[in-house]
């Protein structure tokens, strides 16, 4: 009996798992969508291209929409076999809470490895081909559009304004066009009175004038004159490349290096190869102080100076502030200007080790997070699950009403919480295993005193027991008991 009774749980958190799952991963990329629309339309992007651009970045949106869908099927499940009543006849036939969430909790922990998996081995290569392809996308030009009365610069080197476009979208009148592709200033213009645009695929257009000039200015350095030619055409065909426009794909190697494109192995590799690099610091950071500093070296000749130091004939007095008392005055400004020019270069050199040292800790920074975040998604479905479960035999209702509002209200919990870690650690203020664990940190006791109060059958969502203490609060009101006597 108790062998059916799991396979009765498990096949009733199976069905809203998959659809909850689903329908986070939707909403999640329809997020991702409203928020890069603007640079994607009008750009000239295949269909093929926006669907491999779907694909690619639901996958990384995997990480947030898994534990979601943990949690808001894990309240509706028990939230359902609450109102039924089932978990009553479960308690009541001996099995404990804790015994029917077993079967559960043994899915979920097979589903936490497989996510650990899937963030290990597809998640870095989703990464790569996403983030290439979205880096495209935005740098891509937007498709040529030329209107009436305004200037379009999109074809560099070319200002293009037409006066007015007939109907039938080719025919433009009051042509004026600056050619900047010298790069010297308005010096070259075209003007016609009318034409036509044609376009040869993709990669020229052609603007086919009638009736105008072409004015043209020059400087003979020879001559030290300024020349100005303008010769009229009846007809004349100019033509345009296109080829910027063309959508290109940059070569994914150039991305390879990023800590999102690499699994634990290959971090853990970066991590060490990092933490080697920053203990040569110091030793480059030495080296870059030593000749600032000559008699802390301990040569012969500092020890020479020394001597001449302490024997010289002219007394030290305690007014005396300085070692530039001690230089001759004929000396003593090329002496000054001399060591304040080696400070410079000290400070410099300071500033450059301080500025390497400040991007390698935050290259480290980012390694180490990204390593611990592999491990954190898996724990994050346990833990989501365990607070689920729970909550859902609490409240003992089912469907999409009070479980969805819970599960958002934890799932932005956590959501912050992990965020809010992650920006510490990256800030240095925390260290990396406590910035990424400290959401589980904090939700994990959470987690102990629900199941520890649904195991008790507490009434903490029933609103009957909100009222009753109201009411007893109101009764023993001191302003009541005033009014009443």
């Amino acid at each position: 009996m108790i062998k059916k009774l799991d396979i009765l749980i498990i096949r009733s958190f199976v069905g809203p798992f998959v659809v909850t799952f689903f329908v986070s991963l939707f909403v999640l990329i329809m997020q991702f969508f409203w928020l890069y629309m603007d640079e994607m339309i009008g750009k000239g992007i295949s269909i093929w291209s926006l669907l491999q651009l779907l694909v690619y970045m639901s996958t990384t949106l995997v990480p947030l929409a898994l534990p979601l869908s943990i949690l808001l099927s894990s309240i509706m499940t028990f939230g359902n076999m609450g109102e039924n009543f089932e978990l009553v006849a479960i308690k009541s036939s001996g099995i404990s809470l804790l015994r029917f969430l077993r079967p559960l909790f043994i899915f979920i922990v097979f589903i936490s490895g497989l996510a650990f998996l899937f963030s290990n081995n597809v998640i870095p290569i989703a990464n790569l081909k996403a983030l290439s392809l979205l880096y495209d996308v935005r740098n891509a030009k937007p498709t040529l559009n030329i209107r009436p009365d305004q200037f379009n610069v999109d074809i560099p080197g070319y200002a293009i304004r037409v006066g007015s476009k007939d109907k039938d979208g080719k025919t433009i009148r009051d042509v004026i066009i600056y050619d900047h592709t010298d790069l010297a200033g308005n010096n070259k213009v075209i003007t016609a009175k009318e034409g036509q645009i044609l376009s040869e695929g993709k990669t020229a257009l052609i603007f086919k004038l009638k009736d105008g000039w072409r004015y043209e200015e020059g400087y003979e350095h020879g001559a030290h004159t300024y020349t100005q030619t303008r010769v009229h055409f009846a007809k004349w065909d100019k033509i345009f490349d296109l080829s910027t426009f063309k959508f290109t794909r940059t070569n994914e190697d150039q991305f390879k290096n990023a800590y999102q494109m690499m699994n634990v192995s290959q971090l853990s590799e970066n991590i060490d190869s990092l933490k080697r690099t920053k203990g040569k610091l110091f030793n480059s950071v030495t080296s870059y102080m030593t000749p600032f500093f000559s008699i802390a070296k301990n040569g012969k000749q500092d020890n020479e100076l020394a001597k001449k130091m302490n024997s010289s004939s002219r007394p030290v007095r305690k007014y005396d502030s300085s070692f530039v008392q001690f230089i001759p005055d004929s000396i003593r400004a090329s002496a000054i200007n001399l060591v304040l020019n080696n400070i410079r270069s000290f400070k410099s050199s300071l500033d450059i080790a301080a500025l390497d040292k400040k991007l390698q800790i935050e290259n480290y920074l980012k390694f180490d997070v990204e390593w611990h975040r592999k491990f954190t998604l898996s724990f994050a479905c346990i833990l989501l699950f365990l607070i689920g479960a729970p909550l859902g035999a609490i409240i003992r209702k089912g469907g999409l009403g009070m479980p969805l509002v819970i599960a958002v209200v934890f799932f932005m919990l956590f959501h912050i919480l992990n965020i809010t870690g992650e920006k510490l650690a990256k800030s240095t203020s925390v260290d990396p295993w406590i910035g990424m664990w400290m959401s589980t940190a904090m939700l994990l006791p959470i987690a102990a005193w629900l199941i520890n109060a649904a195991r008790n059958d507490s009434q903490i969502f029933n609103k009957e027991l909100y009222l009753r203490i109201w009411r007893f609060i109101k009764d023993r009101s001191p302003i009541k008991n005033k009014a009443v006597a």
